[in-house]
């Protein structure tokens, strides 16, 4: 069930959402038949639109409310949860042949190339794709960053004396049974973590073992991750850039480091599905998330933005200010339900 978003302003024309039903305009050709750049939405733009997130629910409010000053007559139904929970609604939609979602925005690249393996993605090339790093947009148009998150070590002012510098704290004796991490079952930041991580020298499945054998904490998501080290339950956290910076603003006993191995980064991409019902809303959506106007609300709501021009927020870094740890595309979607399955073994999800 969609839980409709109470910041609608104007009115709303009401469409039945159906993976088969008829949308507003015809389709973008997908692949290599489509190259140029897409046109901007300038018409008017109305009816429903469902937008399956795993963003967290009071960013998803700012996003919709700033949307919907640009596009009050159009109805956003929201359905929000973790990467992995979102994907398998996704999934268990298609099995029945009906796919709800209009608009996906979740934690990362490995994600959108599955769907797009499945032909469940439309290809769209908004115009302001001209202001976003190539080497974070698909080449077909089938999905597009939308900010830059890196997970970084975060820890407990009030436990810790001497800030760490690298990975390796979690797997030394200093933070045995006192650090924590995020599942990559329920985390799609997570899984694409232990992707990387045990793709890339120095790491491997041997780190992730240490950190079984140093006792590390592991839960449902970054929230639940965070939560523990701003109250002191543990002192040491793998998590999300973003929420730790929001946490120290707070006035939280939390401190962010960014270790000198590197980060690895999710850019919480946008796509639109294959059988949207309504395309033209989906994306003006588009649109105004990657636009500078969609952006700057971005970094107000914590994030560093993606699209060229823009800063960091206070108390993140932009992704030129640190090392990027990061692994082949292709073979991290190849392997991402294998490194699951090793993961749950290890740790015994």
């Amino acid at each position: 069930m969609f839980k409709k978003n109470g910041l609608m302003m104007g009115l709303a024309v009401l469409m039945i959402i159906s993976g088969c039903g008829s949308k507003e305009q015809s389709a973008p050709t997908q692949g290599s038949e489509q190259t140029s750049v897409n046109k901007a939405v300038t018409t008017p733009v109305a009816g429903s639109l469902s937008f399956y997130t795993s963003q967290p629910e009071e960013d998803v409010t700012k996003l919709l409310a700033a949307y919907n000053k640009k596009f009050p007559d159009v109805l956003v139904e929201t359905f929000r949860s973790g990467t992995e929970e979102v994907i398998a609604k996704v999934q268990a939609e298609n099995q029945a042949g009906k796919i709800q979602a209009d608009v996906l925005l979740v934690a990362d690249a490995v994600t959108f190339e599955g769907l797009k393996k499945q032909e469940l993605l439309l290809s769209y090339k908004s115009p302001e794709l001209n202001k976003i790093p190539k080497t974070l947009v698909d080449p077909d148009g089938m999905y597009a960053g939308t900010k830059i998150i890196a997970t970084a070590l975060a820890i407990n002012t009030e436990k810790v004396k001497t800030v760490p510098t690298s990975w390796k704290v979690l797997s030394s004796a200093e933070s045995k049974d006192n650090s924590i991490m995020p599942s990559p079952i329920y985390s799609g930041a997570a899984a694409y973590n232990v992707g990387v991580f045990t793709r890339t020298d120095g790491f491997g499945w041997d780190y992730l073992k240490g950190l079984k054998t140093n006792n590390i904490s592991v839960v449902k998501g970054n929230g639940a991750v965070l939560k523990s080290v701003a109250t002191g339950e543990k002192a040491y956290a793998m998590v999300v850039d973003y929420m730790v910076a929001r946490e120290k603003a707070k006035g939280s006993p939390v401190e962010l480091v960014y270790p000198s191995e590197g980060v690895p980064i999710i850019t919480e991409p946008i796509g639109i599905m294959k059988k949207a019902a309504n395309v033209k809303a989906a994306q003006s959506f588009v649109d105004f998330v990657l636009s500078e106007e969609g952006q700057k609300v971005a970094s107000e709501i914590g994030y560093t933005p993606i699209r060229e021009g823009i800063a960091a927020p206070k108390g993140l870094k932009s992704s030129s200010e640190f090392k990027v740890l990061s692994s082949d595309i292709s073979k991290l979607t190849e392997a991402r339900e294998a490194d699951k399955k090793e993961f749950i073994q290890l740790f015994g999800q």
